[in-house]
């Protein structure tokens, strides 16, 4: 399957376009992002850069929110087409009755990690008895992965630890300086932000977690039934986008689209560059997949199970696999075998 995978993702870098790219007429279309950093979301900001949205007819406006609550809000509430949150809010939100469904997988590992200072005593998880752990913001994807983390080591939420709400990069270095938190729940984007704010910090969660995939795209079930041909146009740049920037040969080339992005992250170069990597080794599928993009159905099972183990989720879906879909991502693959 990943000699598939490579395969697609080779087609897809070099610029084939499935369906017509014949004069359309364009399409504008809102994207949230849960978080300012342009690298954290290198697919759609390189499929921007590289022209991919505009050979679908998109013309594809970013707005960032703070967290994966208000980005699955903003695509529920009908103010974006797209966003990009974590698997654990799409679930909650789906259980209130929300319209929303996971299309395609940007992050194929965890992209959190349960992080402490270098020169912390704590060496796992459940040494964090007693202790703070720093969050990002309270219903971020984050806090789900992190109780899934905390409470599979034996700790009970408010019982053996308690969450507090923090910031992202600056902010949670500041929260370690005073004392505040013991431990934070880190994006790859907030673990290079901490090491280059003067907190080096290491990752304590253990590696079962790693698949425990992270932020993704979604729709609503709206548009996919009445406007199928702008999803599959949407999620096609976006894979072209990803396949582009994991070829070696366009790394240069996706930096400067990035720093085209957000110039702000990009005005240290080292730091840049280090993030990049790091997001496009999380990116990279794991063993199994069928591609780019791919949702597997196994894990949104376990996403369920843990998060109803841990009080996440009240209970599970009355079905589950209307929170995901493949289909899009099958096309794009289908279209360029």
């Amino acid at each position: 399957m990943m000699m598939r995978a490579l395969a697609v993702a080779c087609g897809l870098a070099t610029g084939l376009a499935a369906g017509s790219i014949a004069a359309q007429e364009t399409q504008s279309v809102t994207f949230v992002q849960p978080h300012p950093s342009a690298i954290s979301s290198f697919p759609i900001h390189v499929a921007i850069g590289a022209g991919f949205f505009a050979e679908e007819g998109l013309e594809v406006r970013v707005e960032t929110v703070d967290g994966s609550g208000a980005a699955t809000q903003a695509v529920a509430a009908g103010q974006a087409e797209f966003a990009r949150p974590g698997p654990a809010v799409v679930l909650n939100a789906r259980a209130r009755g929300a319209d929303v469904v996971f299309i395609y997988n940007v992050a194929a590992r965890s992209n959190f990690g349960v992080v402490v200072p270098e020169d912390s005593d704590v060496e796992t998880p459940a040494d964090l008895q007693g202790t703070v752990v720093g969050v990002a913001t309270a219903d971020g994807a984050e806090v789900g992965f992190a109780r899934n983390v905390l409470q599979g080591s034996g700790l009970a939420e408010d019982a053996d630890f308690e969450f507090m709400s923090v910031g992202d990069g600056g902010p949670a270095a500041t929260a370690f300086n005073r004392g505040d938190i013991a431990a934070y729940t880190a994006s790859l984007a907030d673990a290079a932000i901490l090491n280059l704010r003067g907190v080096p910090v290491r990752d304590i969660t253990p590696a079962e977690y790693q698949k425990f995939f992270g932020n993704g795209l979604i729709t609503t079930g709206d548009l996919i039934s009445t406007d199928p041909a702008l999803v599959e146009g949407f999620v096609r740049a976006v894979a072209r986008g990803h396949a582009f920037a994991m070829d070696d040969a366009n790394r240069e080339a996706a930096l400067g689209y990035l720093a085209d992005a957000n110039p702000q992250e990009s005005e240290d170069p080292a730091f840049a560059s280090a993030l990049f990597d790091a997001l496009v080794a999380n990116a990279t599928p794991m063993d199994g997949s069928e591609g780019l993009g791919w949702l597997p159905p196994d894990v949104w099972a376990d996403w369920q199970d843990v998060l109803v183990e841990t009080g996440g989720l009240e209970a599970p879906l009355d079905d589950l696999s209307a929170a995901f879909t493949n289909d899009f991502v099958l096309q794009v693959q289908d279209a360029l075998d």
